[in-house]
């Protein structure tokens, strides 16, 4: 049954026009977000950006953007409590949504199905049309509360993606690997970002 949703799912994305709702909660690991658009501009793919003030926090600490300079890299902004803007409906097709980072907050409203913004209303509109759903859930340690949520999302149909570090890839830098993180994800919709790593096996190892 799960194979069976997750070719619907794939069909869906196929057919979608190429745009793809990128959400940037306040969890720390702002880049993901900003890289996450910068890669969408790359791609082509129209991005539908909505940002949570704990982000816009999060933003001023870890980086040296301003929220304008983060809106700038979006074709698209949503403000965070408007309810009525396109992507709060289904009628507005996607390829999906991406939360890059999603903190936990962000994730237990989406489990719970009430939404209290435009961030986890478009998260749960995407879930209810079988879209794909990825949350790179940035938190650790997890407790057993997490590990349930976690778990109620899956059965919901959302992916859970953390941002984890690919060493295979002999990243030289944090900016490699957050890139590494974020074309992984992005492979998720059928997306191929130039700046992933991909693995072709080993190298030099004793074959029998």
């Amino acid at each position: 049954m799960a194979e069976d949703v997750n070719e619907a799912v794939r069909n869906l994305s196929a057919s979608a026009p190429r745009r793809l709702i990128v959400g940037i909660s306040g969890a720390s690991g702002v880049t993901y977000g900003v890289r996450m658009l910068d890669a969408l501009r790359e791609l082509g793919v129209e991005s539908h950006l909505v940002v949570t003030r704990a982000a816009l926090l999060t933003l001023s600490q870890e980086t040296n953007l301003s929220a304008d300079d983060l809106m700038g890299r979006a074709d698209v902004s949503h403000r965070l409590n408007d309810v009525g803007a396109a992507i709060a409906s289904g009628s507005f097709r996607t390829m999906g949504m991406i939360i890059a980072p999603c903190s936990v907050r962000t994730m237990s409203e989406i489990a719970t199905g009430v939404t209290s913004t435009l961030l986890t209303r478009a998260a749960d509109v995407v879930l209810k049309e079988r879209r794909p759903l990825v949350l790179m859930v940035r938190e650790t340690p997890l407790h057993l509360g997490h590990l349930r949520t976690m778990t109620a999302l899956a059965e919901m149909g959302a992916i859970l993606a953390p941002p984890l570090p690919a060493f295979y890839a002999r990243p030289a830098s944090i900016a490699e690997m957050v890139d590494q993180s974020v074309g992984r994800a992005l492979d998720l919709f059928g997306l191929d970002w130039s700046a992933v790593r991909r693995w072709d096996g080993l190298k030099g190892a004793a074959t029998e």
